[in-house]
């Protein structure tokens, strides 16, 4: 699964199959639908604006993803469905989507591009975007993180919800909160691994020195319990089963923290204030710039539903990159985090931070 946009393909534990077939290899024209808000009031006088129809001075964005691909397929979809929402609701652009995968990704850009695309969604997977890199001439927004083995490109830019990013925040978060000596309880899994070692790099650049760091063994608790009594606060690099039963053996007074990980939907009263991290889509969903898309007609988990909410931001950012004035700085109000233009043309997400049993906002 090295190729994964992120961690939430990685640990979806639940089929996209109901999602509705996406298209074959042939690039299909998707006409900008008027939003259900529109068509209501398309019929009243100026004070709002008219759908906008395809037409040569239209912007058009194409979405490059590798929907019929076995590996990748069914998240390309579910992001997919999300620009697909953002683009009916904000009705100021027009799509051209297409499939491609690895081997042909640059023909099918460069297709797009000889057609009128002004800017470009896509690819998904580290492989393609190294394979396209060289290859772009107009803003491109890949969905995933770029590798320092791809050679810079001025016009490729990087939106992506990897887990490293949401281990940072965690650490700033808890140094914010005055944690000074935390133990990071961190599980056997690649996904843990890889949340642990970004927030212990960043504990260290922040605070100058290291994390107690301890491996949860669930058969062991009592040991963990005895080394935790070293630290003011836990940061927990685990599944939410394990984080569960980590938090029943803890005393109430000790702090907890987690990152979106946790956070697999519903009350979850096990874990009832844990402080954690995850996007607006989900800790704020009465927030204007949330509440303005609208949820997802197939039900999906809370993992892959984020992949949805990265479809809807990245056509924001999309239309921003196609009409920004060449220094101009990039910023959003996404629903998959406040998102700003960074080095090396990274997108940076910062995260708002919740309750667990409740999600209320602190």
């Amino acid at each position: 699964m090295a190729q994964t946009p992120d961690y939430i393909i990685q640990s979806n534990g639940a089929p996209m199959r109901t999602l509705e077939r996406p298209p074959g290899q042939t690039p299909r024209l998707t006409p900008v639908r008027p939003a259900p808000e529109a068509a209501a009031t398309a019929s009243q006088p100026a004070s709002a604006p008219a759908a906008r129809t395809g037409g040569r001075g239209q912007l058009r964005i194409g979405v490059i993803l590798p929907v019929e691909t076995s590996a990748l397929g069914e998240a390309a979809a579910v992001v997919r469905s999300g620009v697909e929402a953002a683009a009916q609701v904000d009705q100021n652009a027009e799509l051209y989507s297409v499939d491609a995968s690895t081997d042909n990704v640059v023909q099918r850009y460069r297709a797009a591009v000889a057609d009128g695309v002004n800017v470009v969604i896509g690819p998904l997977s580290r492989d393609a975007i190294a394979q396209l890199a060289p290859a772009v001439t107009v803003p491109t927004l890949a969905l995933n993180s770029i590798g320092r083995e791809v050679a810079p490109n001025p016009k490729l830019y990087s939106l992506s919800l990897i887990v490293e990013g949401e281990a940072r925040q965690l650490a700033q978060l808890m140094r914010d909160d005055g944690r000074g000596n935390p133990m990071l309880v961190v599980g056997a899994d690649a996904l843990s691994q890889r949340l642990a070692r970004a927030f212990a790099d960043q504990w260290r650049k922040i605070s100058g020195k290291d994390v107690l760091q301890r491996p949860f063994d669930g058969n062991d608790l009592p040991t963990l319990l005895a080394a935790s009594g070293q630290a003011d606060a836990l940061a927990l690099a685990l599944d939410a089963p394990q984080a569960a039963r980590l938090k029943a053996a803890l005393t109430p007074d000790m702090p907890v923290y987690g990152t979106s990980q946790l956070n697999i939907g519903g009350s979850q009263p096990e874990l009832a204030g844990v402080r954690f991290i995850d996007m607006p889509w989900f800790l704020m969903p009465d927030h204007p710039a949330v509440k303005r898309y609208p949820r997802p007609t197939t039900a999906l988990t809370p993992q892959t539903e984020r992949l949805y909410a990265l479809g809807i931001d990245a056509y924001r950012l999309a239309v921003l990159l196609a009409t920004a004035r060449p220094g101009t700085a990039v910023k959003l109000d996404g629903v998959t985090g406040d998102l700003r233009l960074g080095r090396d043309r990274v997108f940076e997400r910062q995260l708002p931070a919740g309750l667990m049993g409740g999600n209320a906002l602190q």
